[in-house]
């Protein structure tokens, strides 16, 4: 970076706060050490607000579920060594799910990097497999770019974390500061805007199409696409599902509407997938949860995928129009392409099409039986119904986030949080407190497992110290539920090391961070709970006592066609 007369002369901590400012950064989650004890010196100065988590873990989860909830880049500061590599899972997490975050760590002095000094580890190495990019400054000079370079890449493109590691000296050094200029990296150029003659073939194949199911994921939410896709969707009259990532980028109260795609998917979703002759994917990768047995993945369709990111393109699926572009964008131009085209009444030719997907909702609907035990799935569907469906809801992983998906109904885009692609357990609390930080007058529940829960349950410390009204709904049926479910259904009912022992009173944990606790314990006790905790201004643990073996259907085996469910 050029310098000049006029450039002011600040250490590396102050340059990080000036960048940090020029980035609109208001909050960062973190857990001081040695290694940063300079930057949290400076911190105190600024008007940036910092969140103290009690695990380097919950840090990540805490900025990855503020991003999530706020739409902006998400940010953590942590120490070296240990602190450091205490953030691999979250940034995992936010990896597979394409979310942005910089990641701020503390290294020792350059001098000392290779001498297996006191706290050091190679962080860059470590987390080298599942960061956008990294960086190890090792000059002072080199601090504001590589900064500014950070916020960039983890926002564009296909949003990603990335980790900048700060040795202790170049916190410290002094260098002459001037703001960088707007980031131009020759070797980095995402492709926005879409190829306009693959997407007039997507025109046509509409028009051609009597079978269409469009399937969106997470792509179309950070792309902020979702008003597009839905004015598509309703023009060109295609029924919509999407994967656990893209629930809210479609108003689930549309008619359009076949609910989530994939193992614990919908039968009418399933099945539409199975049999359409024309499949729209937009912001998806075609996990393996969601495609099943590959080869009989919508074998009777052409396949249309539109991504930013040129790599997930024929990655897992083979596709017959590859689109490489923005998904909101793209969905713009398709919206002016299809007012143009005049295709004519396409609802009358989609008539037949959408009588049969009626046919297979009433065949096997999601359902429940209430009875004397509590039900999980009740639990949940009573919460929808409570919140009207306006709630920032973050989950756990495992049974409790597979029952959100089927019986909490998602109409706005960046109301579900949850770890998708790592499936992360203890992932819900403290994405539900970086979610209430991002929105401080919006209601957050984070919908647990008793085993998930404690995963991360340190995390309640934080919510209680900032007066963070997060709701934790604990669906405790003494397992590690899905894991439990794989085994009564494939292993014969040995349920090795799932059965969870000695858990704590939730209700006297709570208590003990200052937090309310509750219980439900009766199926006729679960509104009481419910609108107790949620009318509540303080952190709130609820806990239902729920049917122990209860399963989520409908279940795709492993390797199996998604046609081929179980569904009791």
């Amino acid at each position: 970076m050029k310098t000049n007369k006029e450039d002011k002369m600040l250490t590396g901590a102050q340059i990080l706060m000036e960048i940090l400012k020029s980035e609109e950064v208001d909050t960062i989650f973190g857990y001081p050490g040695g290694a940063v004890i300079d930057i949290y010196d400076e911190l105190e100065r600024t008007d940036i607000r910092h969140i103290l988590v009690r695990h380097e873990q919950g840090a990540v989860h805490a900025a990855d579920g503020y991003s999530r909830a706020s739409g902006r880049v998400g940010v953590c500061l942590v120490t070296s060594g240990p602190g450091a590599t205490n953030t691999v899972t979250g940034i995992a997490s936010a990896y597979m799910d394409s979310i942005p975050v910089v990641i701020l760590t503390g290294q020792v002095p350059t001098r000392l990097i290779g001498n297996d000094a006191f706290q050091e580890v190679d962080i860059v190495g470590i987390t080298r497999s599942c960061t956008k990019h990294n960086y190890l400054v090792t000059k002072v000079e080199d601090l504001a770019e590589v900064l500014k370079e950070a916020f960039y890449l983890a926002r564009s493109g296909r949003p990603g974390p990335v980790l900048v590691d700060l040795p202790k000296d170049v916190i410290k050094s002094t260098t002459a500061f001037k703001l960088p200029a707007e980031v131009n990296l020759k070797s980095y150029k995402p492709t926005y805007n879409p190829n306009l003659w693959q997407l007039q073939k997507i025109i046509s194949l509409i028009g051609e199409a009597e079978r269409p199911v469009i399937f969106a994921g997470g792509g179309v939410i950070l792309s902020k696409g979702s008003n597009e896709l839905t004015e598509f969707a309703r023009k060109a009259v295609i029924p919509v599902t999407t994967s656990l990532m893209g629930l809210g980028s479609f108003p689930a109260s549309d008619p359009l509407w076949l609910g989530m795609i994939g193992m614990h998917g919908t039968y009418r979703a399933n099945m539409s997938v199975g049999d359409c002759d024309l499949l729209i994917a937009i912001g998806v990768r075609f996990d393996d949860r969601v495609t099943g047995k590959t080869d009989s993945f919508a074998k009777n369709a052409k396949i249309i995928h539109i991504d930013i990111d040129p790599t997930s393109i024929r990655k897992n699926i083979p596709v017959s129009v590859p689109v490489v572009g923005d998904c909101r964008i793209s969905l713009e131009h398709l919206n002016r392409m299809f007012d143009e085209a005049n295709l004519g009444d396409l609802f009358q030719k989609r008539e037949s099409w959408l009588n049969r997907i009626k046919i297979w909702k009433e065949k096997s609907p999601l359902c429940y039986e209430q009875k004397d035990i509590i039900k999980p799935q009740y639990v949940i569907d009573t919460l929808f119904k409570l919140t009207k469906g306006d709630a920032i809801i973050t989950t756990e992983v495992g049974q409790n986030q597979m029952w959100t998906a089927q019986y909490y109904h998602f109409d706005k885009p960046g109301h579900f949080i949850t770890s998708g692609g790592l499936g992360c357990m203890g992932f819900g609390l403290p994405a539900a407190i970086g979610a209430q930080v991002a929105c401080p007058d919006q209601l957050v529940v984070d919908i647990a497992g008793d085993g998930s829960i404690q995963m991360n349950i340190q995390e309640m410390a934080t919510a209680v110290q900032y007066r963070l009204p997060v709701k934790i709904v604990i669906l405790n049926n003494g397992y590690l539920g899905m894991v439990r479910q794989w085994q009564e259904l494939f292993y014969c009912k040995r349920y090795s090391c799932t059965t969870m022992e000695c858990s704590p009173d939730f209700v006297k944990l709570a208590e003990a961070y200052g937090a309310l606790g509750l219980r439900a314990t009766k199926p006729e006790e679960v509104i009481p709970v419910l609108t107790e905790g949620l009318n509540s201004d303080k952190t709130v643990i609820m806990e239902f006592l729920v049917e122990k073996e209860e399963n989520v259907y409908p279940m795709v085996p492993a390797e199996a066609p998604i046609t081929e469910m179980l569904l009791v």
